[in-house]
């Protein structure tokens, strides 16, 4: 096996060398996008020599207008008697799924037909089928609300190689959510925060260390979405939420100091390192400039000893910023589906995700 190559770099190279010129003289003028935009941690660019034995290796995603969708049959039949066995060190040829689904990478005789993952769809159908939109609608708030972040952050992420029917345009109208469905999911993360941050102290003052560490790592889950937030970019689901917050501006100054609020024996402890943590995020919502200036310096909960950022304080002023009538209407701050859940089931089933639709507007 060659020396590993990231995957999006590697099937861009496929594409470019290989993929192109055999549609160029199969099909000479034929129109069409391709690029690389769905599942994948190559996708996200989060990919190392592991992900090789999963579904991963030379792929690309072809993509056809519907005048032509009828010829994908032949496009890929012909793909596969001109392909060549390998490319780079790897080979191109994907064997049949195992007990558990996966397709690996194998070798082939040469001459033999190619079982690639060259996929062909329309631009419509695989809007439909990954996000269940329609190109040519525009998404409404609540719409919006219910799509899976992981999903849009791929498309954001991934590489459109040669676009002959905008696609590049698909991918810039999903680029990030509109100001108020953003404004929105700030407040609701500040309020998931502002509803528990006193529960740390709580729980420890009646010897509850377990309790409290449980509780810390829920508010440090929320301090790393705010940052995602904040710095407008989509979170990816729980394999790569680490790995894609370490990626953010703050997290050089936040990792360190979540890191000693997790690592904390006693609740005390735990309490003045997620001031310190608060501090910073407090500091930056500051420079978002999207409400007056907040205090940043933690303080006590009412009259008892727990040292709290009132979160709610947070998002009640954004909350204040909303000019979107649908947003407005929501009776209650519950975040976009991302946000209520984390169940990979759930954001990755988009009859599920409509279902709860009605959840924004009961």
């Amino acid at each position: 096996m060659s020396k590993f190559i990231p995957g999006l770099f590697l099937c861009e190279q496929f594409y470019n060398e290989v993929v192109k010129p055999i549609l160029k003289d199969g099909f000479p003028g034929l129109k069409y996008s391709a690029g690389l935009i769905d599942y994948g941690s190559e996708v996200l660019g989060f990919d190392t020599k592991r992900s090789t034995d999963h579904h991963w290796g030379p792929r690309v995603m072809i993509f056809l207008s519907p005048e032509d969708i009828s010829n994908k049959e032949k496009i890929s039949d012909f793909l596969s008697k001109h392909l060549p066995a390998t490319f780079l060190g790897y080979s191109t040829h994907f064997g049949e799924p195992n007990k558990l689904g996966v397709q690996l990478l194998t070798k082939v005789k040469k001459g033999q037909p190619i079982t690639h993952r060259i996929e062909i769809y329309s631009i419509e159908s695989f809007l439909e089928n990954y996000l269940s939109i329609s190109p040519n609608i525009n998404l409404s708030s609540l719409d919006w609300l219910i799509l899976s972040e992981q999903r849009l952050r791929t498309i954001r992420s991934g590489n459109i190689f040669y676009d002959q029917l905008s696609l590049k345009k698909i991918q810039r109208k999903l680029h990030y959510f509109p100001k108020d469905v953003w404004l929105f999911m700030l407040a609701s993360e500040w309020l998931k925060i502002g509803q528990e941050e006193p529960f740390v102290g709580r729980t420890g003052d009646v010897g509850d260390e377990l309790g409290s560490k449980v509780i810390a790592a829920r508010l440090v889950h929320s301090i790393m979405k705010l940052c995602f937030l904040m710095e407008k970019e989509y979170s990816p689901y729980s394999k790569w939420f680490g790995t894609a917050f370490s990626r953010l501006q703050c997290a050089k100054k936040l990792t360190p100091i979540l890191d000693r609020v997790l690592l904390s024996k006693k609740w005390k402890d735990r309490q003045k390192n997620l001031s310190s943590a608060y501090k910073i995020i407090a500091e930056l919502h500051n420079k978002l400039g999207i409400t007056k200036t907040l205090p940043t310096k933690a303080s006590y909960f009412f009259d008892r000893p727990y040292l709290v950022i009132h979160g709610d304080v947070f998002a009640n002023e954004i909350k204040k910023k909303i000019k979107d009538k649908a947003i407005r209407s929501i009776s209650v701050c519950i975040g976009s589906v991302n946000q209520l859940s984390n169940s990979v089931d759930l954001l990755d089933d988009n009859k599920l995700l409509k279902k709860l639709k009605d959840l924004y507007q009961s």
